[in-house]
């Protein structure tokens, strides 16, 4: 297996530097101020894109899960000018049974979104649907209500490095992607009425933004679990942030260590078959089998979604910097198939 070490460079206090252009790189932290209004944008011919150009081509989504004992949380607010969507489920292993609702509105009804992952409010809701994702320095705080689930969360996010990178996306876009993993959750959660123990709970942010390709797909797996007593948390992703860059990491008892591409291998066409999942150094090794696919297909034309989100359970192995190899049995987590024409 090969080592695969990166350098770090420090998050800088605004995303857009002086040149008009973000700033590139893998950071040591968040970026608190994206200043979206020094941001020179061109169109494919390296003249000034238009104003219609420069709103429909910025896309932006946040996402939230959290995993108990027997159950895992799941919660996405996602802006794509023409349309805004979002989702809140809950699924019990234990059972087997979900509780899903979602919402699908034309473009910004009942949506407002942050322009940043550390000093913002993400909002969705329409009639008796409304989900709320707000975020300063040191936690996310989530809040949900429906007529079946109810939530007041808070995410501490301060305990740990964040997986923050962006990286130019096509010719003329870039994407900036923060995820973190593994962080301990506080607060309540409801049930049909019921409230979820909390004692075991952890969870994982994203928070993704940028001028993205207008036709983007990806697959994602993503971890949030106790492994050998100590909080073990993953992302890999393949599809998005591959230019020179890869959003790829592990959190093993609070420490990031970054890792190598990863490759996906499943069958699209039966959803009940295992996903096999490794790095290309070899640090990851892993089979997820799924159990619950909550799935979307759209295709109105301009827009088109075809998403799939698997919950599920991880086996397998990972191995650490200092050479430790992490055995994954029967973890619970998450897999995602998305394509989408935005």
């Amino acid at each position: 297996m090969n080592s695969y070490l990166l350098l770090l460079t420090k998050a800088p206090v605004q995303l857009i530097q002086t040149n008009g252009q973000p700033a590139f790189g893998l950071f040591d932290g968040s970026i608190p101020d994206f200043n979206l209004q020094d941001f020179i944008y061109q169109n494919l011919m390296d003249t000034k894109a238009s104003t219609l150009a420069r709103y429909f081509n910025y896309k932006q989504f946040q996402f939230i899960c959290v995993t108990g004992a027997d159950w895992l949380l799941a919660v996405a607010i996602a802006d794509i000018r023409y349309a805004n969507s979002g989702f809140a489920y809950l699924y019990r292993f234990d059972t087997n049974q979900t509780i899903s609702k979602g919402l699908l509105l034309p473009g910004a009804l009942g949506c407002k979104m942050s322009d940043s992952p550390s000093a913002g409010e993400a909002k969705q809701g329409f009639g008796a649907y409304k989900t709320a994702i707000k975020t300063n320095a040191t936690n996310w705080q989530l809040n949900i209500e429906t007529k079946e689930l109810k939530a007041c969360l808070t995410i501490e996010k301060a305990s740990q490095m964040p997986l923050a990178l962006c990286a130019p996306t096509g010719y003329n876009g870039w994407t900036y992607t923060e995820k973190s993993n593994a962080l301990a959750v506080s607060g309540t959660l409801e049930l049909q009425g019921k409230n979820q123990d909390l004692t075991q709970a952890l969870a994982g942010y994203d928070f993704s933004a940028g001028f993205m390709r207008r036709q983007t797909s990806w697959r994602w797996a993503s971890i949030n679990a106790m492994v050998e007593g100590k909080v073990f948390g993953l992302n890999m992703a393949a599809g998005v942030n591959e230019t020179g860059l890869c959003e790829n990491a592990l959190w093993f008892n609070g420490q990031i260590q970054h890792l190598s591409p990863a490759s996906f291998v499943f069958d699209r066409k039966d959803d009940t078959s295992p996903w096999q999942i490794s790095s290309l150094c070899g640090e990851v090794q892993l089979e997820f089998q799924p159990l619950y696919c909550r799935q979307e297909k759209v295709n109105i034309g301009l827009l088109a979604s075809n998403f799939r989100q698997y919950v599920g359970l991880y086996n397998g192995f990972v191995v650490l910097q200092n050479g430790t190899k992490l055995q994954l049995n029967s973890v619970k987590g998450l897999a995602e198939d998305h394509y989408a024409k935005w």
